[in-house]
Order: structure tokens, then C-alpha cells, then sequence
């Protein structure tokens, strides 16, 4: 895994040494203070590289466009709120994606299926174990955000989310949150009708290719902003469970990756 991942800054390869521990309590420190963290540079160069090489051509070929209207729930009712509620607003998401099962044999598959990565990514998040996930779509995903396209505002299902950013966008695609906009005592729908009105500033993160980042989005709403003319952002999802064995049904794959394992 030298060639794919900085194990000299990143020393995932030593757990529960005392330089494995300092990162662990970095990253813990980061997710305690801004519901995330970043891991730099994470990445090798040649390996990005050889990852976008891969990428390129089936995005152009091979891709699946996901385009929906949605609210920030990605609910089409909510307990207390009218279907004209401001906080029910409808945004546009839209990008290209391509599956695990397009994305064997890569460095991403490499490291998605490491157990040290998931070992670490347990440590941080104070799980006993983490799973990968038994499904051909989902698990691992790549998605291009092109001139025009965002993933809007909305708020994640899943306790925590890990991204590696493989290419930049020229123009826009830039990561935006509103930190604990709401909390399992208060939904705040005054405050989210606020924000999807374009009156509360969102933090912006700063991030280069190669970085690794894992985010906490339950109660964070957070987007990714249009991208504008040039580069497209293309990303990459990893995704991990507590439980093993878990698959998306049928009716998810077709909704987000156009078709069924």
C-alpha cells in the first residue's frame, strides 16, 4: 500500500503504535471540533493518477446521470411541516457516477478493501469493527459533478461519510456546510427554511486531490456548490458499516446507479 497511500505521513499500516494513535486522536480531535477531518496528500500522486486514468474514459462511456428534485430531508413528507413548508424546499442534485463493480482492480478498490483502512476509520469512530459493504453498486462510488451540476442541500442517513477528492473542479464544486443546523432535540426548520433561502453563510471546505476527508452529516446540512466552466469534481464515496452484510435493495441501486446487481 506505499505505492497507493503516504504510509510515512499516514501510518495506517502500524495500528495502535504510538504515531498510529497520534493520528487517531487528530482525526478525533477534528470530528469533535468541526464534525470533520482531513486527511492531506493521503493519497500518492502516481496512484491518483493512475485511479483518474481509469476513471476518465467510463465516466465518458459508462456513467449513470443521477438527476432528481428533492427536499433537504430527501423525505417526501415530514412530521410537523406542510407540503409548503419552506423548510421542504425542492433543490436539484445531478452528477455522473460509476459502481464498485466498475472500479475493481484500482488503487480506490485497494484501499477501500484494506482492513487497516477500516480498522482505522473504527478507531476514530470508536466502533469495535467496521464492514465493508456486500453489495456489487454501492460500497465504493465515483461521482463526476460536470458544468451545471451540484449535489444539493441535504442532511446524510449514514452516522459518518468518507470521501477521497481525486480532481478538482476549475470553477465551483466546492464543499459547503451549515454545522449542527439541527440536533436530535431540535429539527430547526426555521433555521434550515433560513439557510435554503440563501440568508445563512455556510462554512466552505478547502480541499485539494488526494485528500481524504470523513465528515459528520447527519445534523450538518452540507452541499456541494454548481460547477462552473473547465475541470469537472470527481470523487470518490467509500462507504462503511458496523454491521456486516449490508446491500442496498433493489429499488436503491436502480434510483442511484440506473440499474440492479
Amino acid at each position: 500500500m506505499q505505492d497507493v497511500i503516504d504510509l510515512d505521513r499516514y501510518p495506517l499500516h502500524r495500528p495502535h503504535t504510538p504515531e498510529w494513535g497520534a493520528l487517531v486522536a487528530q482525526a478525533k480531535v477534528g470530528l469533535a471540533r468541526d464534525g470533520l477531518f482531513n486527511l492531506p496528500g493521503f493519497m500518492q500522486p502516481q496512484a491518483l493518477t493512475s485511479v483518474l486514468d481509469h476513471v476518465h474514459p467510463r465516466m465518458k462511456a459508462e456513467s449513470f446521470h443521477h438527476s432528481r428534485w428533492h427536499n433537504i430531508y430527501f423525505q417526501d413528507t415530514v412530521d410537523g411541516l406542510a407540503a409548503d413548508d419552506p423548510a421542504l424546499t425542492k433543490v436539484e442534485t445531478a452528477n455522473h457516477t460509476l459502481c464498485h463493480d466498475q472500479m475493481r482492480g484500482t488503487a480506490l478498490d485497494d484501499i477501500y478493501q484494506w482492513p487497516a483502512f477500516a480498522t482505522f476509520l473504527a478507531s476514530v469512530m470508536d466502533k469495535p469493527q467496521l464492514y465493508t459493504m456486500d453489495d456489487a453498486l454501492a460500497g465504493l462510488n465515483v461521482l463526476e459533478y460536470r458544468q451545471g451540476e451540484a449535489l444539493n442541500w441535504h442532511f446524510d442517513r449514514s452516522i459518518f461519510t468518507t470521501t477521497l477528492l481525486l480532481q478538482e473542479a476549475t470553477e465551483g464544486g466546492l464543499f459547503e456546510y451549515a454545522k449542527d443546523l439541527r440536533s436530535d432535540e431540535d429539527p430547526n426548520h426555521e433555521g434550515i427554511s433560513e439557510l435554503l433561502a440563501g440568508r445563512v453563510t455556510p462554512a466552505r471546505l478547502t480541499q485539494g486531490a488526494g485528500t481524504l476527508n470523513v465528515f459528520l452529516g447527519v445534523n450538518t446540512a452540507h452541499r456541494v456548490s454548481t460547477v462552473g466552466p473547465g475541470t469537472s469534481r470527481i470523487v470518490a464515496v467509500l462507504s462503511h458499516y458496523d454491521t456486516p452484510g449490508r446491500s442496498f435493495s433493489a429499488k436503491e441501486q436502480m434510483g442511484f446507479f440506473g440499474r440492479v446487481a
